[in-house]
């Protein structure tokens, strides 16, 4: 089972306007500035193999859950947990042991409460993994059924259980609704249309760095840093997160890369 060790990288993902809007000029005046975050202690490489294999096993078996939270597997969401474990590229046995976990976590006997409370204890200190582990389970989500019926509700008790604010619950999902809509600069602008949709491109750029179209530069560039930093393979994979989840940590950060360019040129940084 080394493997395991071996398997979660940086699953990161990236809502549009719609009845959160309102909701997000809160999130850009409660952005947590990670400099004040407290130290980690160093981990030895068993440590981090162990908290590696946590990660996984939580990660299927939490899945599962949240597609049997309404009564039943629709086959939207089988697809879903599928498209999670084919972005992690995943080798033919370790996807039979995600399949097995999400199984696990589809049976009346598990207990969330007590997979949260071990999955909080091996993520005490490191709040970047926590907010990793519900990205993945919102992009599942949001691709299974779209947040609806129990799952919200539930997806909003994990979040509490691993110490994601609400607000930061609501600043994941909204980045992970642009990912999914496609990110990325709009094309030739002739008409109205084609300038509202670079508007709202732009938009989403400001969202995704965590910032405002009415910041100064200074504070976009702090932005995009502070976004960069929390985000990168390496910090999160020296964190904890297992390898095989690097391919969407990069995927993140690219992401990230665009809508500071997009931002970048429109202001004319240099």
């Amino acid at each position: 089972m080394k493997w395991i060790g071996k398997v979660a990288g940086g699953l990161l993902g990236a809502l549009v306007l719609g009845p959160i809007g309102a909701a997000l000029g809160v999130i850009l005046g409660h952005q947590f500035d990670e400099q004040y975050a407290p130290a980690v202690e160093p981990a030895t490489p068993e440590e981090l193999a162990e908290i590696g294999e946590r990660f996984f096993r939580a990660t299927f078996r939490v899945m599962g859950y949240l597609a049997k939270a309404d009564g039943r597997v629709s086959e939207l969401e089988v697809s879903a947990a599928r498209a999670v474990m084919e972005e992690l590229r995943l080798n033919a046995a370790q996807v039979r042991e995600a399949i097995n976990l999400f199984t696990a976590g589809k049976q009346p006997q598990f207990d969330l409460g007590a997979e949260l409370t071990a999955l909080g204890a091996a993520c005490r200190g490191r709040a970047d993994l926590a907010r990793v582990f519900l990205e993945i389970q919102v992009r599942a989500a949001l691709a299974g059924n779209n947040l609806e019926g129990p799952v919200r509700p539930l997806l909003n008790r994990i979040a509490a259980a691993l110490g994601v604010s609400a607000l930061e619950f609501l600043q994941i999902e909204t980045v992970l609704r642009i990912q999914r809509g496609g990110f990325g600069a709009a094309g030739g602008a002739r008409d109205a249309a084609a300038a509202e949709s670079r508007q709202a491109k732009l938009e989403e750029a400001y969202r995704v760095l965590e910032t405002s179209p009415t910041a100064s530069d200074a504070e976009v560039v702090k932005s995009y840093r502070r976004q960069l930093h929390r985000h990168h393979p390496d910090k999160l994979k020296a964190n904890g997160l297992p390898e095989s989840m690097m391919a969407h940590a990069k995927q993140r950060t690219q992401q990230i890369i665009e809508a500071w360019e997009l931002v970048r040129a429109r202001r004319g940084i240099r």
